[in-house]
Parts: structure tokens; C-alpha cells; sequence
């Protein structure tokens, strides 16, 4: 059995940077420190985080006054930032740098006066962080997918703008857009796609391992949304997929018969555990390890000044 690794895979900066920011915030101010929401999409990250003096809330009304909170990668409301504000928290903002910038855009076209439409997931974090830019007398108004345009019902005469969740699929924002094109000849887009840097990678690789395997295995939590978006990929091109948050879930009938497994990680996942797979799948018949060669990643987000030695 042929093992086909995905390049690039796992972490992005954005990943590291939040990860980073728990840890040093720790050593700083001791345990515990409180972090609104999962930092990232990971679980065996967050129970690494959860054993270092980490506690993850839902609400900032869980966190005692004066408490050190950070905001996870995947972005806040200015509704959570006035609630943290209120309890003289110590705050270190963990927002992936790519979310920050979305964020920034929808408030900038807001100002301007534009119905913000944003293609995402509702319920997810980073969702429910962009929506919460807006304000109260100008809502933004989110579609999942093509039919969602169809009921849109918009002022005449406003200025529209769309902006998307960063962690989706090129080729399913690009339907989504080109029906809103369609229904709205003027609509403003972004001026760089908000799909990350690292979300696009990720689902680029993916697409040439599978040409290679006969089935795929995403190393990523179940609540990951770029690594579902991978596991989709291999789905669309009719090639069994399975996301997995480690090894002890791989069921050993999905390799029977099955001469080449095509491995990439989400952008939460780390490499340990793209590892702990690779050598699982050795002792199951592996005979050849291949690294599939992807684009390279030097991006860097550097963590804030208040938390460097």
C-alpha cells in the first residue's frame, strides 16, 4: 500500500499564531486563563491547551472579573468585545489576521452605507463573529448557497457589497457568487478573495493526491470547516473520504483491497498526529511513503508585542 501525503498540510499561521498566544499567555500570567470559544477547530489541541491552565467558555459572562481572556482564531462580535470590556479583563485578541481583515472591510463598506451580504456557514464562530460587525440599523445578511439568493429581497438603489467566511471551498463560494452577480448586476466583491491563503492550499493539494489514492483520510475535528471542505473535495470526485480526529478511528475495512490512501491534515490539525496515522498505516500493509509536492507556505503572523519575551 502506497501512503500519499498532502503538501501543504496541516497548521497555517493564523493556527500557530493562536496557539502561540494561549501558551505564552499562560507562562505569563499563570493558570488559568480564559479562552472565548475553542481556540481553534482541534480537539486534541484544545485538550493539550486544556492540561497547560486553559478554560474554554461559550460567554464571557463564565469568566471572572478581571481574568485574562483571549478571543479564538476564528473572530469575536463587537458584541462579546464590549462584554469582555466590562469585566476590566486582560485581553489578548487571537483573531486570525485574514478574519481581522474581513472584518475590517465589512465595517469600512458599513460606513459606506452598503447592504453586506457574507457567504458562510451559519452557526459557525467565525460567522457568527463577522455578522456581529454589524450594526444594529444596517444587518448583514448571510446565504449558505444558491437557493438563499433566490428570496433575497434588497433595497433598490443601495450599494451591495459580499464578503465570505474564510474557511470555505473556492469552487462552492464560486456558484454562490456568480448567482448573486446574476441577481445583482453591481454588487461590489472584495478586493482579494477572502478565502485564505492557506484554506486554498489545502484544498488545491487535496485535489492532486486524489488523483493518485484510492480512498482519502482528513486528519481534522468533526466542527473543523476547512477540513470538511477537504473531505468534500474527494467526495465530489466520487473517492471514498473519512475526517478523522486520529488513528484509533480508522476503521480497517476502509482499507481492504485498497492499494493507495491519500493523507492531508485541516489547518487546525498538527503534524503529530498526521504522523501517528503514516505509522498506523504502515503496520496495515504500508510499504511507501510519498510526499506529494504542493505549494510552499512562509507566511508568519507574529503574536502581540504585550506577550514576546
Amino acid at each position: 500500500m502506497k501512503i500519499y501525503l498532502a503538501n501543504p498540510r496541516g497548521f497555517c499561521a493564523g493556527v500557530d499564531r493562536a496557539i502561540e498566544i494561549v501558551e505564552r499567555a499562560i507562562e505569563k500570567h499563570g493558570p488559568p486563563i480564559y479562552v472565548r470559544h475553542e481556540v481553534v477547530h482541534n480537539k486534541y489541541v484544545v485538550n493539550s491547551l486544556k492540561n497547560k491552565g486553559a478554560i474554554f467558555v461559550d460567554e464571557i459572562a463564565q469568566v471572572p472579573e478581571g481574568s485574562v481572556i483571549i478571543y479564538s482564531a476564528h473572530g469575536v462580535s463587537q458584541e462579546v468585545r464590549k462584554k469582555a470590556n466590562e469585566i476590566s479583563a486582560v485581553i489578548y485578541d487571537a483573531t486570525c489576521p485574514l478574519v481581522t481583515k474581513v472584518h475590517k472591510e465589512v465595517i469600512r463598506r458599513q460606513k459606506n452605507n452598503h447592504q453586506v451580504i457574507l457567504i458562510g456557514h451559519a452557526g459557525h464562530p467565525e460567522v457568527e463573529g463577522t455578522l456581529g460587525q454589524s450594526s444594529n440599523s444596517n444587518k448583514i445578511t448571510l446565504v449558505e448557497s444558491v437557493k438563499d439568493i433566490k428570496s433575497l429581497n434588497l433595497s433598490e438603489g443601495r450599494d451591495i457589497s459580499y464578503t465570505t467566511q474564510t474557511t470555505l471551498s473556492v469552487d462552492d463560494t464560486a456558484e454562490v457568487i456568480d448567482a448573486l452577480k446574476d441577481k445583482f448586476p453591481n454588487i461590489q466583491s472584495p478586493k482579494k478573495s477572502d478565502i485564505c491563503y492557506a484554506t486554498q492550499n489545502r484544498q488545491d493539494s487535496v485535489k492532486e493526491v486524489i488523483k493518485l489514492s484510492e480512498i482519502l483520510i482528513v486528519i481534522g475535528s468533526k466542527n473543523s470547516s476547512n477540513s470538511n471542505r477537504l473531505k468534500e473535495i474527494a467526495d465530489n470526485q466520487g473517492k471514498p473520504a473519512y475526517l478523522i480526529d486520529e488513528s484509533h478511528d480508522i476503521d480497517n475495512q476502509w482499507l481492504s483491497n485498497v492499494s493507495s490512501v491519500g493523507i492531508t491534515a485541516g489547518a487546525s490539525a498538527p503534524e503529530i498526529l498526521v504522523q501517528d496515522v503514516v505509522s498506523y498505516l504502515m503496520e496495515k500493509g504500508g510499504q511507501e511513503i510519498i510526499e506529494v509536492d504542493g505549494k510552499k507556505e512562509s507566511v508568519n503572523f507574529p503574536v502581540p508585542s504585550s506577550l514576546k519575551n
